[in-house]
């Protein structure tokens, strides 16, 4: 029987999907709770006098889609997002896991999607931008963009990466979200400046 086991173990192993590896360690908000899928968090930096929460606007001539930045101000969270995982029976958002992050109650005068999605190489800065025209679900080499990960930055803190596992054969640029400083705006980016984060449940 032993002998059995054991020849069934790589069977096992190729027949599942590449982001059910993932780690089982949940992600934590600032109370210590469990993140949940669906329901809203702010997301917020852990280094204080560097800005607030994230929120969304046009950036330089692109009116649509609206593009993800920081808030100026520290004492403004910005807009909740929801996560929602790559396996939609998990109850809880982990670490290392491929999720959409959503904007969650917010009105724009863009009539698209607000899920995050990473965009090409601007033509202008030669930076990659998160902007909010992703498409929720469908993990697959159509919607690789639009899938991003939560992983620990230090011991305490998290940060969020883009690195995604829903197509094995497609070849990504993986890197830290962060965030460009262009003229006294926070745009969050690929391979940005170090952008540590904490989730606070929203109201």
């Amino acid at each position: 029987m032993k002998h059995l086991i054991l020849l069934l173990v790589p069977i096992i192993l190729l027949l599942t999907p590449s982001w059910a590896a993932a780690s089982n360690d949940a992600v934590l908000d600032v109370d210590g709770g469990k993140l949940r899928p669906g329901v809203q968090y702010y997301v917020l930096p852990v280094i204080r006098g560097r800005g607030g929460g994230l929120t969304l606007s046009s950036h330089g001539n692109v009116t649509c889609p609206l593009y993800v930045r920081q808030e100026s101000l520290e004492v403004k969270n910005g807009f909740p997002v929801t996560f929602s995982p790559v396996d939609p029976d998990d109850k809880i958002v982990r670490l290392s896991t491929d999720l959409n992050v959503q904007f969650s109650d917010v009105i724009t005068i863009c009539i698209q999607s607000l899920v995050w999605e990473l965009g090409g190489v601007d033509e202008v800065t030669g930076r990659r931008y998160v902007l909010t025209s992703g498409q929720k679900g469908n993990p697959g080499k159509d919607t690789v963009s639009n899938w991003f990960k939560i992983e620990m930055y230090g011991e305490r803190e998290y940060k969020l990466v883009f690195c995604p596992s829903v197509c094995e054969f497609c070849k990504v640029e993986c890197g830290d979200l962060g965030v460009f400083d262009e003229d006294g705006v926070k745009w969050l980016g690929l391979n940005g400046m170090d952008f540590p984060v904490m989730f606070k449940r929203g109201d």
